[in-house]
C-alpha cells in the first residue's frame, strides 16, 4: 500500500499580504509547509537591493512591467518573463509588477541580506 499523497492548495485571495524587502508578499507555500521550495506572490514597486547566501530564486512575471538590477546589469521585465537569480547575486526590481517567486531551498525569509 502507498501512503496517502499530501498536497496543499492556497488561493492568493485568502493570504493576507505584508511588507518585506521586495514589496507586498503573500507566502503561498511557506517554509513551515515542509516543501522543497517556497512560493511567494509579490507586488513590487520599489524593492530594496539585497542578496541571498543560500537561496536561488526564480521570478515569473504574472503582470505589469518594470526593471530589475542583477549585480551591475539591468534588464526589462514584463508579463511572462522568467528570471533566474542565483544565490549571491545582488538584485532588486522596480516598476508595477506582480510576480511569482520560487525560492530554493526553503527558508528564504531567513536569508535576506539588505544592502540599502
Amino acid at each position: 500500500m502507498n501512503p496517502p499523497t499530501m498536497f496543499l492548495r492556497r488561493d492568493v485571495a485568502d493570504v493576507r499580504p505584508w511588507a518585506e524587502t521586495c514589496g507586498q508578499i503573500r507566502p503561498m507555500l511557506e517554509e513551515k509547509d515542509g516543501g522543497a521550495a517556497e512560493v511567494h506572490h509579490l507586488e513590487i514597486t520599489d524593492a530594496k537591493l539585497h542578496y541571498h547566501q543560500v537561496t536561488d530564486e526564480i521570478y515569473y512575471v504574472l503582470d505589469g512591467q518594470g526593471r530589475m538590477r542583477l549585480d551591475e546589469e539591468e534588464i526589462e521585465l514584463h508579463k511572462d518573463v522568467v528570471v533566474y537569480v542565483p544565490r549571491g547575486v545582488k538584485h532588486k526590481a522596480w516598476g508595477d509588477l506582480k510576480v511569482l517567486v520560487v525560492c530554493i531551498p526553503r527558508g528564504v525569509l531567513n536569508d535576506v541580506h539588505e544592502l540599502e
